[in-house]
């Protein structure tokens, strides 16, 4: 395994440097998040280690840049902030775990071997050519491509994962614990309305094929997929 340390205080680099060598596994440096970009423009990684706090770009932004350029590998991000909204907008611009300092170093082990996992466990998952289709609305989880009747509808990731939840459990509510834990790799209430804002975005990206997504008030949401186009859900609003 290739795993790229984003970390700016170098004793702390180093301790986890050699520890994770020690497991086997290949690891390069970066001091800061240029650096970092840099080299994830000219190799590619299995797992990033990211510092939350870094000189100059901040792991946030290194995380985001790297969503934006389409580039999907696994971000574990590593912060000294005991604030939880410091942890979920780091999440939400794209990191799939986060570990507080200071960390067990087995625990540091065993966050990178599940997401490497989940890595392997989607790339097969995207091999397999698979549709989700409820009436007009289609979902191809291969190309990603997801189209209401014949118009494409441009979707961020998180978006996306919340749809294909949402379509592969049909009529069932999903609690809102379950969508943050699933989409966001959140283990614990963050306090926020971060799932009531991703819900809205993808109603009014989907527009009437966003209809069917209902809020069942104090349980969570739910795809009604015998919705009608022609008529109009009964829903409470977000």
């Amino acid at each position: 395994m290739n795993i790229l340390l984003v970390e700016d205080e170098a004793r702390i680099a180093e301790f986890i440097r050699r520890g994770l060598s020690a497991e086997g596994w290949q690891v390069c440096a970066a001091p800061d998040g240029e650096t970092a970009l840099a080299m994830v423009d000219a190799e590619t990684f299995d797992v990033i280690v990211l510092d939350l706090m870094l000189p100059g770009i901040s792991g946030q932004d290194v995380c985001r840049r790297m969503r934006t350029k389409g580039n999907l590998t696994p971000i574990l991000m590593l912060t000294a902030l005991g604030d939880v909204e410091d942890r979920v907008q780091g999440l939400q611009m794209g990191a799939d775990d986060y570990l507080v300092k200071p960390f067990d170093f087995d625990e540091l082990v065993a966050r990178i071997q599940a997401l490497t996992r989940r890595a392997r466990a989607s790339q097969d998952t995207q091999a397999r050519p698979h549709l989700l289709v409820s009436g007009p609305l289609r979902f191809d989880t291969t190309s990603l491509d997801v189209r209401c009747g014949d118009e494409l509808v441009y979707l961020t990731p998180k978006e996306r994962d919340i749809l294909r939840l949402l379509l592969a459990n049909p009529r069932k509510i999903l609690s809102r614990e379950r969508i943050l834990s699933t989409v966001w790799r959140v283990t614990e209430d963050p306090l926020t309305n971060v799932v009531n804002v991703y819900i809205g975005r993808l109603r009014k990206k989907l527009g009437a094929c966003g209809e069917p997504i209902e809020t069942i008030r104090s349980l969570g949401y739910r795809y009604n997929a015998g919705f009608d186009s022609a008529a109009e859900p009964a829903k409470t609003s977000d």
